[in-house]
């Protein structure tokens, strides 16, 4: 006989289910601008205080506030604004061609188009992002064409993937875009082996590599970031926490314990967790950690803090396990609003230059897609068959050889 209590298992829970009211109660917002900025040489033992709070710029009056502010010019937060609204408008017309059945499969990046626009303006030309799949702002901010897009996701005859990934998997080498992949955790990987062989070679290139904070729980995830703190690869590592991977509330993957930047702790690394709505906290914790790889001061973790707004893909239905206004309540509110208010409060743009702007994406969306939708959308046309027996072997196995001959290609 004992009198201890019988032990229970916890399953964390999300704060609230459909039909309740959104609850984000639990999450502490700081005050934009209290966050500290370490110098980028400092010892990772002296920042440990870093990955429990939040970076932010963009205070509540819409304006850059502390110590992290990057001082961008209008020209450089414009740049970033088209980057952000084109993202968005895109996804809503080609969300709408799959409902149509022009296409089998999409994702939209809704409520995180600011971390992808960032990163890719403060990430050189040369460097290499190991991405997500919420990163499609990342090609809009270096004006990836819109046609070879809609190409992409039609998985037509012109698909520059010659039909060798799924819908909306880009991969542009040329725009420092690595392939995606529906395994996310691979990205990690990837992105720590690159950037090893770019130090190891002597060369001047970083990499960045994202996944969601799901894939924290995964080993891919831990074997990485070993490799990154042992052999201080110049590499920047972004968990992007939008509080859902699929359906999977992120108490499944250790949110309620603590923070996905407070990870980096475990290797010596340093961890920043920052506000993933705000192009300016995103922009200025990105250029630290990359000035910080550049110098051979090792990785950075870095946590977005931020919130999927719309479903995980077209095969998802969010009301199912969370509440349909929990979006509209997210504290940390929209990221294309809160830098258009910014650039307002400067007297360097306006709602109607905003309304504009949109109109001008809209018709340059329209003019890709019917280009694209001229070439065939899906089962209407796709890539020759032979283009599956391309870029595998230097030297074709003798199987490929009569395989491509019994298909006459």
């Amino acid at each position: 006989m004992t009198n201890r209590p019988p032990l229970s298992l916890h399953i964390p829970e999300p704060p609230a289910r459909p039909g309740e009211a959104p609850d984000f109660s639990h999450i502490v917002v700081p005050l934009a601008g209290e966050m500290r900025r370490p110098d980028v040489t400092e010892a990772e033992s002296a920042m440990r205080d870093m990955p429990y709070g939040l970076i932010r710029v963009l205070d509540d009056n819409h304006q850059a506030v502390g110590p992290w502010d990057p001082r961008l010019t209008s020209k450089a937060l414009l740049h970033g604004l088209r980057a952000i609204t084109l993202t968005r408008v895109f996804d809503d017309r080609m969300f709408r061609a799959h409902r149509q059945g022009k296409t089998s499969f999409y994702m939209k990046s809704l409520g995180e188009e600011a971390i992808g626009a960032a990163q890719a303006m403060v990430m050189g030309r040369e460097d290499m992002c190991f991405p997500t799949y919420r990163m499609l702002s990342w090609l809009m901010a270096r004006e990836y064409p819109l046609l070879d897009l809609c190409n992409q996701i039609y998985s037509n005859e012109r698909d520059p993937l010659r039909g060798r990934q799924l819908p909306i998997l880009y991969s542009a080498r040329d725009y420092g875009f690595y392939s995606l992949s529906g395994n996310v955790g691979s990205r990690y990987g990837h992105a720590v082996g690159w950037a090893m062989a770019s130090a190891f070679k002597g060369d001047d290139k970083i990499a960045i590599g994202h996944v969601g904070e799901g894939t924290t729980a995964e080993g891919d995830f831990h074997e990485a970031l070993t490799f990154a703190a042992v052999y201080r690869a110049p590499v920047i590592l972004c968990v992007t926490n939008n509080q859902w991977a699929i359906s999977s509330y992120s108490g499944i993957a250790g949110a309620e314990q603590t923070t996905f930047a407070a990870r980096a702790l475990a290797y010596g690394i340093p961890g920043l967790r920052v506000d993933g709505n705000d192009f300016l906290a995103v922009y200025a914790a990105t250029e630290w950690a990359a000035e910080r790889a550049r110098t051979n001061n090792g990785p950075t973790l870095i946590e977005l803090f931020t919130y999927r707004a719309s479903g995980h893909s077209t095969s998802d239905d969010p009301t199912r396990y969370r509440p349909d206004d929990e979006a509209s309540k997210w504290p940390l509110g929209d990221p294309l609003e809160r830098l258009k208010q910014h650039l307002i409060t400067l007297r360097a743009w306006s709602e109607d230059q905003q309304e504009a702007l949109v109109a001008e994406l809209t018709d340059a969306i329209k003019a890709a897609a019917k280009q694209a939708e001229g070439v065939g959308t899906l089962g209407q046309s796709k890539p020759n068959v032979r283009e599956m027996f391309e870029d595998v072997f230097k030297e074709p196995d003798w199987r490929i050889v009569e395989q491509r001959r019994e298909l006459g290609v």
